[in-house]
Protein backbone atom coordinates (compact mmCIF):
# COMPACT_ATOMS: atom_id res chain seq x y z
CA UNK A 1 0.00 0.00 0.00
CA UNK A 2 2.90 2.17 0.27
CA UNK A 3 2.61 3.61 -3.23
CA UNK A 4 -0.82 4.44 -2.97
CA UNK A 5 -0.05 6.32 0.44
CA UNK A 6 2.64 8.27 -1.43
CA UNK A 7 0.22 10.03 -3.89
CA UNK A 8 -2.42 10.28 -1.15
CA UNK A 9 0.14 12.36 0.55
CA UNK A 10 1.60 13.62 -2.65
CA UNK A 11 -2.51 15.24 -3.70
CA UNK A 12 -3.24 16.43 -0.53
CA UNK A 13 0.13 18.57 -0.58
CA UNK A 14 -1.23 19.87 -4.02
CA UNK A 15 -5.19 20.64 -2.63
CA UNK A 16 -3.27 23.06 -0.16
CA UNK A 17 -5.57 26.05 1.18
CA UNK A 18 -8.92 25.01 -1.10
CA UNK A 19 -11.77 25.87 1.12
CA UNK A 20 -13.85 22.84 -1.27
CA UNK A 21 -12.49 20.22 -2.87
CA UNK A 22 -14.66 17.96 -4.75
CA UNK A 23 -13.61 14.54 -5.68
CA UNK A 24 -15.55 12.47 -8.96
CA UNK A 25 -16.67 8.60 -9.24
CA UNK A 26 -13.82 6.23 -8.95
CA UNK A 27 -11.37 8.05 -7.18
CA UNK A 28 -10.44 6.23 -3.81
CA UNK A 29 -7.10 7.67 -3.89
CA UNK A 30 -7.74 11.69 -4.61
CA UNK A 31 -10.65 11.15 -2.09
CA UNK A 32 -8.75 9.67 0.84
CA UNK A 33 -6.14 13.02 0.03
CA UNK A 34 -9.10 15.19 0.08
CA UNK A 35 -9.95 13.71 3.64
CA UNK A 36 -6.16 14.00 4.71
CA UNK A 37 -6.33 17.62 3.53
CA UNK A 38 -9.88 18.28 5.03
CA UNK A 39 -7.99 17.47 8.44
CA UNK A 40 -5.24 19.22 8.70
CA UNK A 41 -7.69 22.44 7.60
CA UNK A 42 -11.09 21.53 9.74
CA UNK A 43 -12.77 24.18 7.57
CA UNK A 44 -12.13 22.67 4.25
CA UNK A 45 -15.44 21.23 2.76
CA UNK A 46 -14.89 17.81 0.95
CA UNK A 47 -17.76 16.86 -1.52
CA UNK A 48 -17.23 12.94 -2.77
CA UNK A 49 -19.46 12.77 -5.47
CA UNK A 50 -20.25 8.92 -4.73
CA UNK A 51 -20.84 9.58 -0.57
CA UNK A 52 -24.24 10.03 1.03
CA UNK A 53 -22.59 10.93 4.21
CA UNK A 54 -19.82 13.48 2.59
CA UNK A 55 -21.70 15.18 -0.54
CA UNK A 56 -24.28 17.93 -0.39
CA UNK A 57 -25.69 17.72 -3.68
CA UNK A 58 -28.84 16.54 -4.25
CA UNK A 59 -29.20 17.14 -7.76
CA UNK A 60 -25.85 15.26 -8.87
CA UNK A 61 -24.05 17.20 -11.67
CA UNK A 62 -26.10 19.87 -12.51
CA UNK A 63 -25.53 21.30 -8.50
CA UNK A 64 -21.46 21.05 -9.53
CA UNK A 65 -21.33 22.54 -11.96
CA UNK A 66 -23.63 25.55 -10.37
CA UNK A 67 -21.29 25.09 -7.60
CA UNK A 68 -18.27 25.34 -9.87
CA UNK A 69 -19.48 28.60 -11.97
CA UNK A 70 -19.96 30.42 -9.03
CA UNK A 71 -16.94 30.09 -7.70
CA UNK A 72 -17.55 28.29 -5.25
CA UNK A 73 -15.44 24.86 -6.02
CA UNK A 74 -11.68 25.35 -5.43
CA UNK A 75 -9.82 22.08 -5.80
CA UNK A 76 -11.53 19.00 -8.41
CA UNK A 77 -9.29 16.28 -10.23
CA UNK A 78 -9.83 14.77 -14.25
CA UNK A 79 -7.77 12.52 -15.92
CA UNK A 80 -8.27 11.23 -19.24
CA UNK A 81 -7.51 8.14 -21.62
CA UNK A 82 -4.91 10.46 -23.02
CA UNK A 83 -3.17 13.51 -21.83
CA UNK A 84 -0.22 15.86 -23.48
CA UNK A 85 2.24 18.30 -23.02
CA UNK A 86 0.00 21.04 -22.84
CA UNK A 87 -2.35 19.46 -20.56
CA UNK A 88 -5.02 18.88 -23.22
CA UNK A 89 -7.23 15.67 -22.10
CA UNK A 90 -8.85 13.19 -24.46
CA UNK A 91 -11.86 11.51 -22.99
CA UNK A 92 -13.61 10.36 -26.10
CA UNK A 93 -11.45 7.65 -27.62
CA UNK A 94 -8.68 7.01 -30.28
CA UNK A 95 -8.87 7.68 -33.91
CA UNK A 96 -11.28 8.97 -36.47
CA UNK A 97 -14.22 10.19 -33.74
CA UNK A 98 -16.78 8.79 -36.61
CA UNK A 99 -15.10 5.64 -36.19
CA UNK A 100 -12.51 5.52 -32.91
CA UNK A 101 -10.30 2.44 -32.57
CA UNK A 102 -10.96 2.52 -29.04
CA UNK A 103 -13.72 4.15 -26.83
CA UNK A 104 -13.59 6.08 -23.97
CA UNK A 105 -16.10 6.77 -21.15
CA UNK A 106 -16.32 10.34 -22.60
CA UNK A 107 -16.35 14.28 -21.62
CA UNK A 108 -19.02 15.01 -19.41
CA UNK A 109 -18.78 17.81 -17.67
CA UNK A 110 -14.54 18.19 -18.05
CA UNK A 111 -14.42 20.92 -20.37
CA UNK A 112 -16.48 23.34 -18.19
CA UNK A 113 -14.96 22.79 -14.64
CA UNK A 114 -11.57 22.76 -16.78
CA UNK A 115 -12.10 26.22 -17.02
CA UNK A 116 -13.96 27.42 -14.06
CA UNK A 117 -12.32 25.51 -11.17
CA UNK A 118 -9.19 27.19 -10.05
CA UNK A 119 -7.20 24.03 -8.85
CA UNK A 120 -7.69 21.27 -11.07
CA UNK A 121 -5.07 18.45 -10.26
CA UNK A 122 -4.91 15.48 -13.35
CA UNK A 123 -4.63 12.15 -11.81
CA UNK A 124 -3.07 9.46 -14.24
CA UNK A 125 -1.57 6.24 -12.32
CA UNK A 126 -0.94 4.57 -15.82
CA UNK A 127 2.43 6.45 -16.76
CA UNK A 128 3.41 5.33 -20.50
CA UNK A 129 4.02 6.50 -23.68
CA UNK A 130 0.23 5.13 -24.81
CA UNK A 131 -1.87 7.72 -21.71
CA UNK A 132 0.85 10.90 -21.87
CA UNK A 133 1.39 11.43 -25.29
CA UNK A 134 2.94 14.43 -27.83
CA UNK A 135 -0.95 15.45 -28.92
CA UNK A 136 -4.52 13.58 -27.73
CA UNK A 137 -6.47 12.25 -30.45
CA UNK A 138 -9.47 14.46 -29.14
CA UNK A 139 -9.69 17.98 -27.37
CA UNK A 140 -12.23 17.02 -24.66
CA UNK A 141 -10.66 19.74 -22.74
CA UNK A 142 -7.99 22.16 -23.27
CA UNK A 143 -5.24 22.69 -20.67
CA UNK A 144 -4.90 26.18 -22.07
CA UNK A 145 -6.48 29.02 -23.39
CA UNK A 146 -6.00 31.88 -25.95
CA UNK A 147 -5.21 35.04 -23.41
CA UNK A 148 -7.93 36.72 -24.33
CA UNK A 149 -10.79 34.53 -22.71
CA UNK A 150 -11.78 34.73 -19.56
CA UNK A 151 -10.72 31.60 -17.71
CA UNK A 152 -10.29 31.56 -13.51
CA UNK A 153 -9.41 27.49 -13.65
CA UNK A 154 -7.27 24.93 -15.36
CA UNK A 155 -4.33 22.49 -14.60
CA UNK A 156 -1.72 23.31 -11.43
CA UNK A 157 0.05 19.49 -11.46
CA UNK A 158 0.13 15.86 -12.98
CA UNK A 159 0.24 13.06 -10.51
CA UNK A 160 1.28 9.93 -12.13
CA UNK A 161 2.56 6.54 -10.88
CA UNK A 162 6.00 7.56 -11.85
CA UNK A 163 6.25 11.50 -10.51
CA UNK A 164 4.74 14.74 -10.16
CA UNK A 165 4.79 17.50 -12.99
CA UNK A 166 3.70 21.08 -12.34
CA UNK A 167 2.15 23.24 -15.26
CA UNK A 168 2.72 26.16 -15.94
CA UNK A 169 -0.28 27.57 -17.61
CA UNK A 170 1.42 30.80 -19.21
CA UNK A 171 4.13 28.53 -21.07
CA UNK A 172 1.40 25.69 -21.97
CA UNK A 173 4.16 23.43 -20.26
CA UNK A 174 4.75 20.75 -17.28
CA UNK A 175 7.75 20.60 -15.37
CA UNK A 176 8.87 17.79 -13.98
CA UNK A 177 8.63 18.81 -9.78
CA UNK A 178 9.52 15.33 -8.00
CA UNK A 179 10.49 11.59 -8.88
CA UNK A 180 8.65 8.98 -6.82
CA UNK A 181 10.83 6.67 -4.43
CA UNK A 182 13.12 4.10 -6.85
CA UNK A 183 12.52 6.14 -10.21
CA UNK A 184 14.91 8.20 -12.34
CA UNK A 185 14.23 11.29 -14.67
CA UNK A 186 15.45 8.67 -17.27
CA UNK A 187 12.45 6.48 -16.73
CA UNK A 188 10.22 9.18 -16.92
CA UNK A 189 11.59 10.17 -20.52
CA UNK A 190 11.72 6.75 -21.68
CA UNK A 191 7.81 6.37 -20.89
CA UNK A 192 6.42 10.02 -21.42
CA UNK A 193 5.47 10.99 -25.08
CA UNK A 194 5.61 14.63 -24.70
CA UNK A 195 8.33 16.76 -23.97
CA UNK A 196 8.73 18.71 -20.67
CA UNK A 197 10.93 20.76 -18.33
CA UNK A 198 13.10 19.33 -15.37
CA UNK A 199 13.12 21.60 -11.84
CA UNK A 200 16.54 23.17 -11.44
CA UNK A 201 15.52 21.62 -7.99
CA UNK A 202 14.08 18.22 -8.71
CA UNK A 203 13.87 16.25 -5.74
CA UNK A 204 12.44 12.79 -4.43
CA UNK A 205 8.73 12.54 -3.61
CA UNK A 206 8.09 12.74 0.23
CA UNK A 207 6.61 9.88 2.00
CA UNK A 208 3.85 10.68 4.28
CA UNK A 209 4.94 11.50 7.97
CA UNK A 210 3.76 8.41 10.95
CA UNK A 211 0.93 11.59 12.06
CA UNK A 212 -0.56 11.46 8.27
CA UNK A 213 -0.69 7.66 8.15
CA UNK A 214 -1.98 6.77 11.27
CA UNK A 215 -4.84 8.72 10.04
CA UNK A 216 -4.97 7.42 6.54
CA UNK A 217 -4.95 4.13 7.98
CA UNK A 218 -7.45 4.65 10.71
CA UNK A 219 -10.10 7.23 10.67
CA UNK A 220 -10.01 7.85 6.88
CA UNK A 221 -9.91 4.44 5.90
CA UNK A 222 -13.09 3.89 8.36
CA UNK A 223 -15.26 6.94 6.35
CA UNK A 224 -14.54 6.08 2.71
CA UNK A 225 -15.43 2.44 3.35
CA UNK A 226 -19.02 3.44 2.28
CA UNK A 227 -17.56 4.20 -1.23
CA UNK A 228 -14.77 2.40 -1.26
CA UNK A 229 -15.07 -1.52 1.16
CA UNK A 230 -11.65 -2.83 -0.82
CA UNK A 231 -9.50 -0.20 -0.67
CA UNK A 232 -10.29 0.67 2.38
CA UNK A 233 -9.67 -2.61 3.70
CA UNK A 234 -6.48 -2.65 2.00
CA UNK A 235 -5.30 1.03 3.57
CA UNK A 236 -6.62 0.13 6.90
CA UNK A 237 -4.63 -3.74 6.79
CA UNK A 238 -1.60 -1.48 5.81
CA UNK A 239 -0.66 -0.45 9.75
Amino acid sequence: MEAEELLIGLVAELIGDAGHVAVGANSPIPAVAALLAQSRRPGMRVSLLSSRRHNFFTDGGRELFDCAGQGRLDAFFLSGGQIDGQANINLVGIGDPAKPETRFPGSFGSAYLYYVVPKVILFRLEHSRRTLVEKVDFISAPGTSPENVYRPGGPIALVTSLCRFDFDRKRGRFRLASLHPGHSLEEVRDCTGFDFEVSGELRETALPDPAALALMRGPIAAEISEIYPAFAARLSGAA
